[in-house]
């Protein structure tokens, strides 16, 4: 019978500790909560605007002034609307550029200008689906942070100087290159080859091309497509890199990929007089530069 009891009161023990283990989670969570909410309370924003709701983009960090325009959802280059954007990265941007927060405000300051707010040094310009324009001046530096203004609001700001880095970039910085295979001897099928009209033909199942195919394999392995001669080049343009279809070598390349075969038509064109050559993936519009050693290659030259 004691057994019994002295098991009753350990259970009831065991619920009472469970309970207030409960409890000082809950409230541990609920605290923890209320000092986040107050914590966001607390902070200053320069700019509160949803980066989805901005539909232009403007700045200017030290790498030239740059404009982008968003319509149905796609980012483009306001001065060349074929430019191709890495879409992810601007849409970044315009979340960087909508939510500044700032390290503090500044109350009963000096003039703009004693903080280089007249001049600035940067700037940053955004307009929203409502036609309402943002612009942030960054004007001189007081330690790591930068003062800043936004509009004609005279109020300043100090904000860290990494809310600039979102926006350091050149226009090639931000260009969206094609994505190219990887090929190899193992993978490579054939290479078809059309110059001038004669077409010449490497098949990786006719054993005496074998060495054939090996270098033309090295040659399409070492391509990278990284350096861009012209980002949209237009038709009309295509003569002046020999990219034409009638000036241009056309090679069809055949290759597998997850067990699949697969087709990749590369062009190639004249020399730039610097060791490369001009070279296009079908259905791009940008146009790279190959070092003529690749390409020869790639001829099996």
């Amino acid at each position: 019978m004691r057994t019994k009891k002295g098991i009753l009161v350990l259970s009831l023990a065991l619920v009472l500790l469970l309970a207030v283990y409960l409890g000082l989670r809950a409230w541990n969570r609920e605290e923890e909560e209320r000092a986040k909410e107050e914590e966001e309370a607390a902070e200053i924003y320069v700019t509160d605007t949803d980066g989805g709701d901005i539909v232009s983009l403007k700045f200017n960090v030290g790498n030239g002034e740059l404009e982008f325009t968003k319509e149905d959802g796609e980012w483009s280059y306001t001065q060349d609307p074929d430019f191709p954007l890495q879409q992810g990265t601007l849409g970044e941007m315009a979340e960087d550029a909508g939510n500044v927060r700032a390290a503090r405000r500044l109350e009963d300051g000096d003039s703009l200008a004693d903080y280089g707010l007249e001049e600035p040094s940067y700037t940053i310009e955004y307009t929203d689906t409502d036609g309402n324009t943002t612009l942030i001046l960054f004007g001189n530096m007081t330690g790591e942070d930068y003062y800043v203004t936004v509009g004609d609001t005279g109020t300043v700001y100090t904000v860290g100087s990494t809310v600039v880095d979102p926006f350091n970039y050149t226009l090639e910085d931000l260009a969206q290159l094609d994505e190219y295979p990887g090929i190899g001897s193992g993978n490579l099928v054939r290479e078809v080859i059309t110059e001038n009209g004669v077409t010449t033909t490497y098949d990786s199942s006719e054993e005496d091309q074998s060495e054939d195919i090996a270098a033309i394999a090295g040659g399409l392995g070492a391509v990278t497509l990284s350096e861009a001669a012209d980002y949209s080049v237009d038709e009309e343009d295509l003569p002046g890199f020999g990219l034409d279809e009638e000036s241009r070598i056309t090679v069809e390349v055949t290759y597998t990929q997850d067990e699949e075969e697969r087709v990749m038509m590369l062009y190639i064109g004249a020399e730039d007089g610097n060791g490369n050559r001009y070279v296009m993936l079908d259905d791009s519009r940008i146009v790279y530069l190959i070092t003529e050693e690749i390409c020869n290659n790639i001829l099996n030259i």
